[in-house]
């Protein structure tokens, strides 16, 4: 009903134009205006991101090897893991690190499954927890932190925090004590992919992790900047959570969450490109969504948050700050904007009989080529860069690059769907059997 009166009131009576052409060339013209506005904005926000193409290329970051061996906490949160959490435990055991200042734990949250069973089974120190109210991994990870202070208080350095779902390779935890030797309060790794030759939904956003990695968390390494946290295989020092008073992460995207509380608080976290673990991405595209979704509410939770705080840090000379308020601020809502403008110039020039509606397309045309070439080119860089790393044969790295930019405009729809919805936390399903021995092959 609201479109058809809409249509009629630009039709006016006896379907004759209620407006003149000069008075939607006004409006078109002031569409072009707005998107160009939206474009130098978007160019302004996230040029500094092309300049750490070159770093990532020609950068070094060299830590110094530590003499001290820490004592590590591995801490895995797993709902309904049983397919693959022995793999990951049995990658975790074969360390190239002393035993006994290992011990992993496992907190397997509101699990109807054998992930218990499996994880103890396999060597892990399990917690089963049983809360349907508070739900997601920030609430799992404070009920672990929680049950390890009260069982062995002051028995470790740190803490390293996997997904259930990981492969981890045998130098990731030397590596990361080298980083807290270092004196980060927290480090994340380098992520990459266990089924990147899945599917092209997998393999697309392994692609967008691997270039996170070595175009974005590298490059800060190199210039001294705060490197973000990604999920699973980052490290902190136990120094650091008992100054700020524990484990207190619980938003959509606790990751992050805890990258922007340590940013305010003019921390920086590392990245050590040597602690590789390689994790399961999602196969069905409708998982990829909804998590996708999740991640993109997230942001926009964050941004409600803590946007005021970082906004006035960056103005006080912050860079990391800067950059992670660009991190949260996604650029697909200024897509989405630019979209809306286009499309209101498309419907207003054609129900309006106009031949103005020809130029809309045109423009609509060139942004989305535009969008694609730019994505392209930094998924082509990434599966260069990256392309020894990447498990997949020679054709599927190539043709990933040519669907990744389709990938990445999803990312429009979702954060159209973020901005009017509340998606909660969800399990992801995991069934990928690679091993450690697959990794090694």
């Amino acid at each position: 009903m609201a479109a058809a009166q809409v249509i009629r009131a630009i039709l006016g009576a006896g379907g004759q134009p209620a407006v003149t052409s000069a008075k939607i060339s006004v409006v078109l013209k002031g569409i072009d205006i707005f998107t160009l506005v939206i474009m130098l904005l978007f160019t302004v926000s996230y040029f500094y991101q092309y300049v750490f193409i070159p770093i990532a290329w020609f950068g070094k970051r060299k830590i110094p090897k530590a003499e001290k061996k820490n004592r590590f906490a591995i801490l895995i949160c797993g709902r309904n893991e049983e397919c693959v959490i022995a793999n990951c435990i049995d990658s975790l055991r074969s360390q190239k690190y002393p035993d006994g200042l290992i011990r992993i734990f496992v907190c397997a949250d509101n699990c109807t499954d054998r992930t218990a069973a499996v994880a103890k089974e396999a060597g892990a120190i399990v917690y089963e927890r049983r809360n349907t109210e508070q739900i997601g991994k920030g609430y799992a990870l404070e009920y672990l932190f929680a049950q390890i202070e009260r069982d062995y208080p002051d028995a470790f350095d740190g803490f390293i925090i996997f997904d259930a779902d990981n492969i981890v390779d045998p130098g990731f935890t030397d590596a990361m004590n080298d980083m807290l030797e270092a004196g980060y309060i927290a480090s994340t790794c380098y992520r990459n992919t266990k089924n990147y030759s899945g599917n092209l939904v997998s393999s697309t956003m392994g692609l967008w992790f691997l270039r996170d990695s070595r175009y974005l968390n590298f490059p800060r390494s190199v210039i001294r900047s705060g490197a973000a946290v990604s999920g699973t295989g980052f490290m902190i020092s136990k120094a650091y959570l008992d100054r700020i008073g524990g484990w207190h992460f619980n938003l959509l995207i606790e990751d992050i969450q805890f990258t922007v509380d340590a940013s305010l608080r003019g921390e920086k976290i590392g990245y050590c490109p040597d602690a590789i673990t390689y994790d399961e991405q999602p196969t069905r595209f409708l998982t990829s969504w909804n998590q996708r979704l999740r991640w993109t509410r997230g942001y926009l939770q964050i941004l409600h948050r803590y946007g005021g705080r970082l906004i006035g840090k960056m103005f006080r000379g912050s860079f990391t700050c800067f950059d992670m308020f660009m991190s949260l601020s996604p650029i697909y809502i200024l897509c989405v904007l630019g979209q809306f403008a286009y499309g209101a110039g498309l419907i207003l020039s054609f129900f309006s009989g106009s031949m103005d509606y020809l130029g809309v397309l045109k423009d609509i045309g060139i942004v989305l080529g535009s969008a694609y070439v730019m994505f392209y080119l930094i998924g082509l860089f990434a599966t260069i860069s990256e392309w020894k790393r990447i498990r997949s044969g020679a054709v599927w790295k190539i043709l990933t690059t040519f669907a990744f930019p389709i990938s990445m405009f999803l990312f429009v729809p979702i954060t159209l769907c973020a901005l009017f919805s509340k998606p909660k936390w969800k399990p992801i399903h995991h069934d990928s059997t690679v091993s450690k021995e697959d990794l090694i092959k």
